[in-house]
């Protein structure tokens, strides 16, 4: 999971201050995002097509595509029964409220 939370903290750390009603839904996108990468997961989708699939029905702004390849592969590497009992959503946006306290 480190591989994932170090590539968003720095992120969050480059940015200015967000008011907390931004971060919330700045960390809801991203929750977004993770929970369409396991599902993409789940599907069957491949990881080198994954960008492009979840691009096309995108439901957070376009900006946040560009941590899906960051996030993809530690998605990816677990195996597909593990992850379906996971909460990535639940989870992602749980410590992503909790970085820049």
């Amino acid at each position: 999971m480190l591989r994932i939370v170090l590539p968003v903290a720095l992120t969050l750390g480059a940015l200015p201050a967000l008011a907390q009603s931004e971060k919330e839904i700045s960390c809801g996108h991203q929750a977004d995002v993770v929970e369409a990468i396991k599902e993409a997961r789940l599907d069957g989708v491949k990881e080198r097509r994954l960008s492009s699939v979840l691009s096309e029905n995108a439901t957070w702004p376009e900006k946040y595509n560009n941590i899906i390849p960051l996030l993809a592969p530690a998605v990816y590497e677990k195996k597909r029964k593990d992850l379906k009992a996971e909460d990535l959503k639940g989870w992602w946006y749980a410590e992503c409220l909790k970085l820049g306290q």
